[in-house]
Parts: structure tokens; C-alpha cells; sequence
């Protein structure tokens, strides 16, 4: 996961693109079959969800983005819940607190940190 300093705070963040792929998801878990073979079963993430709501379609386009709501996500924030459009930042808070952020919001508040 990249660092990336919001003056004076450093927070971790990733970029999310689809369920899963946040460092902190485990969408993907291993089983052990009889005859050696280890399929990947997909499972949904533990920090970004699948969207779901029963007032709108999945292929409803995103007022925000375009994309449909198949491919958004949702996160738990301390405000309430948020829809996750492909490229949001997840940002860690410094309280261990997870909200998304807008990519052009993102560029323009943080800059990454040197390892």
C-alpha cells in the first residue's frame, strides 16, 4: 500500500478499481481439495462491499462517474455509509477510520511519501 502525506497528517491509502482489491480486503480465500486442485473462491471484501440497494438497479449508470453500479463498491465511514466509484482513494485516517476520497480531490490534497 502506498503512503501518502496530507499536510501535517501521513495516512495510508490504495486506489480501488473492483471488490477486492483493497490491501485490507481478503476477497479471495484458498480450500484445500482431496485431489490436490486449490480453486480461488471470490468472496465479497471486508473494507469495500459490494453495492447494494434495493431502490436502484445495478445498471443504473453512477451520477458521478458513468459507470454502472455493478462495478461501484461501499464502505462504512464514521458518517454513514458510501458508494465507492472505480479510482476512488480509500484513505485509513489517522483513528483507523476508512472513507473514500475523489481522485482529483486526492491529487490535489496529498503527495506521496519516499519509503
Amino acid at each position: 500500500m502506498s503512503k501518502f502525506r496530507k499536510k501535517p497528517v501521513v495516512v495510508e491509502a490504495s486506489q480501488w478499481h473492483k471488490n477486492g482489491d483493497h490491501p485490507h480486503d481478503n476477497a479471495t480465500e484458498m480450500f484445500d481439495y482431496p485431489n490436490g486442485q486449490r480453486p480461488q473462491v471470490i468472496r465479497e471484501g471486508e473494507v469495500v462491499r459490494y453495492f447494494r440497494h434495493p431502490d436502484v438497479s445495478g445498471e443504473k449508470p453512477c451520477d458521478h462517474c458513468g459507470t454502472t453500479m455493478h462495478n461501484h463498491g461501499w464502505i462504512d465511514t464514521l458518517e454513514g455509509g458510501h458508494i465507492v466509484c472505480p479510482g476512488d482513494f480509500i484513505i485509513t485516517g489517522v483513528k483507523g477510520e476508512r472513507y473514500p476520497c475523489k481522485p482529483d480531490i486526492f491529487a490535489a490534497t496529498y503527495e506521496e511519501v519516499e519509503a
